[in-house]
């Protein structure tokens, strides 16, 4: 059996899809996007491989990344596309300083970064809510509400976006 590399695609029979995220000496780590991350073992030959990619090829973080992204728009019907940062933020950074204590400061990119990873998984987790089986709809209607508060409670970071079109928007601004 050829070894997977990073980003193989692979369909468990008790997991379901998975992606290869990390290998090890005699497993892979692959996370399942219904049971989160597992060791499976290298040796293991009854899961489906959808889509492999060589193990010899060195990965870069960002190479990783993409392919998640694109494994994730493919079996998600999600569309996590890149959001861009407003021009006047971008190799700014941001200054976190408090009485007595040395000052921290973060790059705006990674700030950002950080807050469109909350945004997108909100999504993800509200399109989990909608397709919950055993959740009967009033439980539905009040845990969107609840997700929709918390995107109010992001509206301050808009100032952040390039686009409005990818805003936080609350309570206020929904049609």
């Amino acid at each position: 059996m050829e070894l997977l590399g990073i980003g193989s695609r692979v369909k468990h029979p008790a997991f379901g899809d998975g992606v290869v995220v990390r290998l090890h000496v005699a497993a892979y780590e692959v996370c399942f996007t219904q049971f989160g991350l597992k060791m499976v073992g290298k040796e293991y030959a009854a899961w489906q491989i959808v889509e492999q990619v060589p193990a010899e090829e060195p990965v870069t973080f960002t190479e990783a990344e993409q392919s998640l992204m694109r494994i994730l728009r493919t079996w998600s019907g999600f569309n996590l596309e890149s959001v861009p940062l407003g021009d006047r933020w971008k190799g700014g950074k941001m200054v976190l300083q408090a009485e007595g204590v040395q000052s921290k400061e973060i790059p705006i990119e990674t700030f950002f970064h950080k807050i469109v990873m909350m945004r997108d998984r909100l999504r993800v987790l509200e399109q989990g809510i909608n397709a919950h089986k055993k959740l009967d709809d009033e439980d539905k209607v009040n845990l969107q509400q609840y997700i929709t508060r918390c995107y109010g409670s992001m509206t301050t970071f808009n100032i952040l976006f390039k686009n409005k079109e990818d805003y936080f928007v609350g309570e206020s601004g929904k049609e």
